[in-house]
């Protein structure tokens, strides 16, 4: 592990959210913080929450920006991380989800950048970046469900920081890996989640092999997996990263030290 990378902590409290410290600035990924119970549409359940976090959004402390990789689904934004959206000063999120959100929420299309101030004078930059949430192409998926956005945090002195979202697609990865590659931190988002109802229960995110393929891709010194525990359509957990990224060769790079 690169001394960049060690000197970068990373805290995941369950599912995909993550909190870290970077360029001075505290960020957080798709907040969710709810209890463990189900979510309905329509009157139908569709999806249940098996664990609660390990920290509590009153026990989270401030936050200056919110990295949502989209609005759209209840195991990326539920109700308390919806609540705690008003209370932080950026969120950068997908075009739609900006719009639908309102407040603080920015807009951060695929290869637009915004740069914030360090705390040390200097500045950070935030890329959005290609992801699809689901198997095939970006039209093809959207439609069933929805537009997600990744993001690149890059800066003078810092580590190169990538956060997957829910993504799929290895494709997606390449490109990203060809304008930011080598990554010092990749935070992926894995759990193999699949729905009898869409694309015949292929993955809409990456699953355990093929995180550990995008981490090759990637160049990735480390990588903190999230998203892959405390919901029920997840079926892929800890276990099965471990076992990807060890026949992958990789298994020095997988960071699972960072649960609070």
């Amino acid at each position: 592990m690169t001394p960049s990378s060690a000197q970068f902590p990373v805290r995941v409290t369950g599912g995909p959210t993550a909190v870290f410290e970077y360029g001075g600035l505290r960020f957080i990924t798709d907040p969710t913080f709810d209890p463990p119970g189900y979510y309905e549409r329509d009157g139908a359940r569709i999806l249940t929450k098996t664990e609660g976090p390990s920290l509590s959004a009153a026990e989270l402390g401030p936050i200056d920006v919110v990295l949502l990789s989209h609005d759209e689904h209840p195991d990326n934004l539920d109700t308390t991380g919806r609540a705690l959206l008003a209370d932080v000063p950026l969120t950068l999120t997908t075009p739609g989800g900006a719009e639908r959100l309102g407040g603080t929420a920015q807009a951060l299309a695929n290869w637009d950048s915004i740069e914030l101030e360090r705390t040390d004078g200097g500045v950070l930059t935030i890329t959005g970046v290609p992801a699809v949430h689901g198997p095939g192409k970006r039209e093809e998926v959207e439609p069933f469900t929805g537009e997600v956005v990744g993001f690149v945090l890059t800066g003078d002195g810092l580590p190169t920081v990538y956060v997957s979202g829910d993504n799929a697609s290895l494709e997606a990865v390449r490109e990203i890996a060809e304008r930011f590659g080598p990554v010092d931190t990749a935070i992926l988002f894995a759990g193999a989640p699949r729905f009898a109802v869409l694309f015949d229960s292929v993955p809409i995110v990456l699953d355990s092999a093929q995180a550990a393929e995008a981490a090759k891709i990637l160049g990735a010194r480390r990588v903190v997996p999230v998203h892959h525990d405390s919901w029920a359509h997840f079926t892929e957990g800890q276990d099965d990263l471990v076992a990807a990224f060890t026949t992958a060769g990789l298994q020095d790079r997988l960071d699972l030290s960072a649960a609070y």
